[in-house]
C-alpha cells in the first residue's frame, strides 16, 4: 500500500474511532418531534375565533410514527423538555451514523483500490512465472 493511502486510511480509521465515542455518549433517544403549538377551541365567541385570532396554548406535542401511522401525545411542559432531549439524542445519532457511513465509503474506496491493485499484481506474477 502507498504510503499516501495508508495514512488516508489511518485517518479514516482515527475519525471512524471518534464517531464511535460520539456514539457511546448519546445516551437515551427517542423517534419523533415535539412542537409547541397554539389551536382555537371552535367555542362561538371565543377569543380563539376573533380577528385577529387569539389561539389557546401553548400546549407541547409529541408525534412519532407507530406500524406506519402517526401517534400524538399531549405533554406538559416540564415532559416536552425531556422528550424534546430524547428525540434530540435520536437526531445527533443519525447524523453521527450518516458520517461513520460517509467515512466507511470512502474507507472502502481505499480498500478496493489496494485489493484490486494485489489482485493485479498477484495475477502478473502468475503470468510471468507461467512463461519461464
Amino acid at each position: 500500500m502507498k504510503a499516501s493511502k495508508a495514512r488516508s486510511l489511518a485517518a479514516l480509521d482515527r475519525r471512524l474511532g471518534e464517531l464511535k465515542e460520539q456514539i457511546a455518549s448519546v445516551g437515551f433517544l427517542l423517534p419523533g418531534s415535539v412542537v409547541r403549538r397554539f389551536m382555537p377551541c371552535g367555542k362561538p365567541g371565543c377569543r380563539c375565533g376573533a380577528d385577529p385570532p387569539r389561539l389557546h396554548g401553548p400546549y407541547w406535542q409529541w408525534s412519532t410514527k407507530v406500524g406506519g401511522k402517526t401517534v400524538t401525545r399531549r405533554l406538559p411542559e416540564h415532559a416536552a423538555a425531556v422528550y424534546a432531549e430524547l428525540v434530540d439524542n435520536r437526531r445527533r445519532l443519525e447524523a453521527i451514523v450518516a458520517e461513520m457511513q460517509r467515512v466507511s465509503e470512502r474507507a472502502a474506496k481505499i480498500l478496493l483500490e489496494e485489493a484490486a491493485a494485489a489482485a493485479g499484481q498477484a495475477v502478473n506474477r502468475s503470468l510471468s512465472s507461467v512463461g519461464h
